[in-house]
């Protein structure tokens, strides 16, 4: 029996200016692959506190596991980041993916940082998206699934626990929601603390990317204000014009023929964040 090929174009928004963007086939992933998710391979029952239980690997060294504990208890009186209506909802969409029906594409920051958080960063992330995610619909005939690596990517696996300059050893830096990147002493012990940190920041990047998605900005006639300053005279920014104006023509056409449609209806800009991706609802870490 044959089943269909889901591609995943993925890219960095650190990357994007210098690299093009990379696609490649999860036909095979036991997550994706229909043949093996109805055999059950690769799909094991997840209970919220199941995680403990498991060999933990990347796992920071908390000195103070009395203010770690203190931290979770924090965390889990807090509202969720994501909610069980949106996991459903992606959840649907990636079936439609993985049955041919639609593309996924996933994009953003290969970790988030604290000092580079701000309204502009956000909304340039989805920015791209949403430059990416029209061309592909446009050029396919297909939805596309936006899924963003954004409003929780605060932690890095790194391949040794230490690093060494100059002769001098300390724990790795390890994202910033476990310790700082400067390379001291003090800067390098992990700090639950910073999940709190981390937490708030996603909250305040969810809300902002629910207000863009839903709000005017991910209209789809304003595809033209959707470029990049650093694609401007490019040739991917004259290719990525000439779609705007043909997706502009079409609109224009759609309403001289009294075709007005609800733009939200017309055109979905929401993104999934890394939370959804998890398929979790419990905020006890960010």
């Amino acid at each position: 029996m044959h089943h269909p090929v889901t591609i995943i174009v993925a890219f960095c928004t650190q990357c994007a200016p210098k690299r093009t963007f990379g696609a490649y086939c999860v036909a095979q992933s036991p997550l994706l692959c229909p043949a093996k998710y109805e055999k059950g391979e690769g799909h094991d029952p997840v209970e919220p506190e199941s995680w403990r239980s498991k060999p933990g690997k990347q796992m920071p060294a908390y000195p103070d596991m009395d203010k770690l504990y203190w931290v979770e208890s924090e965390l889990a009186k807090r509202p969720p980041l994501v909610f069980a209506g949106e996991v459903r909802r992606l959840k649907s969409q990636l079936a439609n993916v993985s049955a041919g029906q639609a593309f996924l594409l996933q994009g953003g920051d290969c970790a988030e940082s604290f000092k580079e958080f701000s309204a502009e960063t956000v909304r340039d992330t989805f920015r791209v998206l949403l430059q990416m995610a029209v061309v592909m619909t446009f050029a396919s005939a297909k939805p596309v699934v936006k899924v963003g690596r954004i409003a929780g990517q605060f932690a890095k696996p790194r391949s040794s626990d230490t690093e060494t300059i100059d002769g001098v050893t300390l724990p790795s830096y390890r994202g910033d929601s476990i310790n700082d990147m400067a390379f001291t002493e003090e800067a390098r012990v992990p700090d639950p603390e910073r999940l709190i940190r981390a937490y708030d920041q996603s909250a305040a990047t969810l809300n902002l990317l629910r207000a863009l998605a839903s709000g005017g900005y991910a209209d789809l006639h304003n595809v033209h204000q959707w470029t990049l300053d650093f694609l401007a005279g490019s040739p991917a920014g004259e290719r990525y014009q000439e779609y705007a104006d043909r997706i502009g023509e079409a609109l224009a056409f759609m309403r001289a023929c009294g075709v007005t449609p609800d733009a939200r209806r017309l055109w979905k800009g929401w993104i999934s964040s890394p939370h959804t991706r998890r398929c979790t609802c419990r905020s006890s870490s960010p």
